[in-house]
């Protein structure tokens, strides 16, 4: 997909070969006068208002913020509405001409007045001074950083300008999409105005190429570097932002492929490791919350077997759960080589069934990580009563922020637990940063398979209040970049339909027992979750197996 300059002209310029032009500076030419004053038809600043309805706003002020630096001011929507609500603001851009704009449409959009100043992202402390509770970054603007080093360079000149609980706002549009050939904006978001298209003319890993027509027939272009999700939020972690929810289209739960804009809200706060809880990303804590509640502890305590509460393996359709998901622990266990001198990690341990089998079996010492209180008080006391607590710790905690030593486990292990989380490559970093060199990762997850229709999993998706699901290929991808060698998959998908339909079985044959232990309305709900990953898993949607990679 390859765009041409407009003939007999290169206003902006880009020269003889435009898909060259691969720079950070360069923005300051591509915003020139005329696309400047065609910005605001673009953005249409009344339906934009509407789009966003009172999302910033509101999650500014749920943080108590009171001054804000606006850092992509372009022609001033953000800031005007800033203002408009009563935040100390001060608006800050890269392009003269943007400012300018800003500056008349501050006095336009009821009178006010900007305090503007000219800033570069990477020297933004020299160029602005004081700190504030909160910094903006909208308006896709973010990608006009074209190097590693000046995308680093600008987040720690905003880490260092935000005041020790500051929050920083980030948004881009959903590269991921536009990359992987599933993109389809439908304008409903930041770009509103109705006589006006953008459109993508040329795509690769390293240049998304925009271009924008108006109504007198006047077109421009943007050359932007195209933003994955999960690199933009690994790279606000690794500046120092301790907590970091991204919103599709200002919402918490959203399908992958289908907002056009991501939004990144990034906080500064440090929480200490006795305070981890607080600083779980949004999709752990809703998955803590429901493992915490007395319906979802008595459902997997009394039907899911108890100890083992993951996937099976079953040779008959009625086998016993618990017998067929002690399979599963066995089959897992039997491709590592564990003696008494293993250290392991069990990430998402439930109950743990596996750390115990583990510990009599091998005499293994095993820590399980998790993050329901509720599910490791049993894990506790099932310990003790085993009289296996010596070999086994029982930490608190995310797997998304592992709270315990680097290079500390010859083996990290999970089973079902990683579709929890929001940011599964952040999981698999952590899992590769605690395993030492030669250790091993093994473990099981229910995904879509490689491929899968998103609307097909949309019911599963929204039972468990997630946005998406890994692949197969995605779990091969992460371990690619992180430096580990695949071992295997041992593919047992067909299992996850058998399994699921087993616990549906049981729930429906005990339902009058059930009753008096566990809501009507969770029971119904269940019941409705486990058709979906039956019928997920017998469409061919879903993938299930056993991962094993070496580091």
């Amino acid at each position: 997909m390859r765009s041409r300059p407009i003939k007999g002209q290169d206003t902006q310029g880009f020269g003889t070969d435009p898909l060259a032009v691969r720079e950070t500076d360069h923005y300051k030419a591509e915003y020139v006068t005329g696309f400047v004053e065609k910005w605001d038809e673009l953005i249409d600043w009344k339906r934009r208002y509407a789009s966003e309805g009172g999302f910033f706003i509101e999650q500014l002020k749920a943080r108590g913020v009171r001054e804000v630096l606006d850092v992509a001011t372009g022609t001033g929507f953000h800031s005007v509405r800033l203002l408009e609500e009563g935040f100390d603001t001060v608006s800050a851009d890269g392009s003269p001409e943007m400012l300018a704009q800003a500056f008349s449409n501050g006095l336009t959009y009821g009178g006010h007045i900007l305090r503007v100043v000219q800033a570069d992202w990477r020297w933004l402390n020299r160029d602005v001074h004081g700190t504030y509770d909160a910094i903006i970054c909208l308006g896709n603007s973010f990608t006009h950083l074209f190097s590693e080093r000046d995308r680093r360079k600008a987040l720690a000149e905003f880490y260092a300008m935000l005041k020790h609980d500051g929050v920083l706002i980030i948004d881009q549009r959903n590269y991921d999409a536009l990359l992987d050939g599933t993109y389809g904006n439908s304008h409903t978001y930041y770009y509103c105005g109705e006589e006006v298209s953008a459109e993508p003319a040329h795509v690769d890993e390293g240049l998304a190429r925009f271009r924008y027509r108006f109504p007198d027939q006047s077109e421009y272009h943007l050359n932007m570097f195209p933003l994955r999700k999960n690199y933009v939020r690994r790279l606000m972690r690794e500046v120092g932002f301790q907590r970091i929810n991204t919103y599709g289209d200002f919402q918490e739960t959203y399908q992958g492929e289908e907002p056009d804009f991501f939004v990144h809200i990034a906080e500064k706060a440090y929480h200490s490791d006795e305070d981890a809880a607080e600083n779980y990303s949004t999709a752990v804590q809703t998955a803590r919350e429901y493992y915490n509640s007395s319906d979802a502890d008595a459902f997997y305590h009394s039907v899911w077997g108890g100890t083992d509460i993951h996937v099976g393996l079953y040779t008959a359709a009625d086998d016993d759960i618990a017998d067929a998901s002690r399979r599963t622990v066995e089959r897992m266990a039997d491709k590592l080589e564990l003696t008494p001198d293993t250290a392991v990690v069990d990430l998402g341990s439930g109950y743990g069934g596996s750390a115990r089998f583990l510990a009599r079996t091998y005499g293994c010492r095993v820590t399980c990580l998790n993050l329901s209180e509720v599910e490791n008080d049993r894990n506790r006391a099932m310990n003790r009563a085993a009289g296996l607590d010596h070999l086994i710790d029982v930490v608190d905690g995310s797997f998304e922020e592992i709270p315990l030593q680097d290079n500390g486990f010859d083996v990290v292990w999970s089973q079902d637990a990683l579709l929890h989380s929001g940011d599964r490559a952040r999981v698999v970093e952590e899992a590769v940063r605690v395993l030492r060199p030669g250790g091993r990762l093994v473990f099981t997850d229910p995904m879509a398979a490689d491929g899968a229709a998103s609307e097909a999993l949309r019911p599963i998706l929204e039972r468990l209040h997630l946005d998406t699901m890994a692949t197969p290929g995605f779990y091969e991808a992460e371990a690619r970049r992180l430096g580990l060698t695949k071992v295997e998959f041992d593919d047992l998908s067909p299992q996850l339909p058998r399994h699921y339909g087993r616990v549906l079985a049981e729930t429906e044959a005990r339902e009058a027992e059930l009753t008096g232990q566990i809501s009507t309305e969770y029971l119904e709900r269940m019941k409705v979750g486990l058709r979906n990953w039956v019928n997920g898993g017998d469409s061919g949607d879903l993938a299930w197996g056993i991962f094993h990679f070496r580091k």
